[in-house]
């Protein structure tokens, strides 16, 4: 999608805002305001507060105490991040609304879905923080006309002030997809697979970062995405997600 055409689409999208009432994100059902969920799709959306797995976001039983908690997903499975949080449960209206942002254009989704991740992140957030997109390989990124990652980091870059890099990380080959794998197969199909792009490389140098994505399933992209952050010179890595995938999934 040219940009040409995006910003066409936003100015259409604005006009029929001003001319119908506000609608649901996830279902297009009439609400009170704009970027609201109407009251089933709110009852189909599980986002993530209160106690949450300090490296993956996934809520876990009992009460925030303060004290950093981790899920049996991340106790199996070391993470070479430092901190994770999600906004969304990937389940019901939050999944749908997933879907419609990275396969149907609904790129209208991406102002309030960052904010949701804005408020998710609070514990992340630190000054002079990196953010970084997981990147797109360009011949999924020309199927697809656009990396939705990139747009939510954009978006979270411009709500909180922070540095954005869209294109300090590439994929060097074109991995198949990851639907359908196990853990393992999903880790072994990731293997160097994402790189620090040269020219950018510097900006690593000490730095504090944050990682974007869409969702969190194995965390096989994101720990990727990580090492090849460290291996460059960065100071530490957290990870923020749209949504992260239910442990029974």
């Amino acid at each position: 999608m040219t940009s040409l055409f995006r910003e066409a689409r936003r100015r259409m999208l604005g006009a029929l805002r001003g001319i119908l009432p506000p609608q649901c994100l996830a279902c297009g059902a009439e609400v009170t305001s704009d970027h609201g969920l109407c009251p089933d799709c709110w009852r189909e959306t599980v986002f993530l507060t209160g106690l949450v797995c300090d490296l993956c976001g996934a809520p876990l039983p009992g009460e925030d105490e303060g004290r950093p908690e981790h899920c049996d997903d991340c106790l199996r499975t070391p993470r070479p991040w430092r901190q994770g949080r999600a906004a969304l449960l990937y389940t019901g209206a939050g999944r749908r609304l997933v879907l419609a942002l990275k396969h149907g254009d609904r790129l209208d989704l991406v102002p309030p879905l960052a904010g949701w991740m804005e408020r998710a992140a609070g514990p992340l957030l630190v000054p002079d923080l990196l953010v970084v997109p997981v990147p797109l390989h360009r011949w999924r990124l020309v199927k697809r006309r656009y990396n939705q990652s990139a747009l939510l980091a954009a978006a979270l870059a411009r709500h909180t002030g922070l540095r954005h890099i869209p294109d300090l990380l590439t994929r060097t080959r074109a991995t198949p997809s990851q639907e359908g794998r196990d853990r393992e197969a999903r880790f072994a199909n990731l293997e160097a697979a994402i790189r620090v792009t040269p020219r950018r490389a510097a900006a690593l140098t000490g730095a504090r970062v944050l990682l974007v994505d869409d969702v969190l399933t194995s965390g096989a992209t994101l720990a990727a995405a990580t090492d090849a952050c460290l291996a460059a010179g960065a100071r530490d890595v957290s990870v923020l997600v749209l949504a992260r995938v239910a442990k029974d999934a």
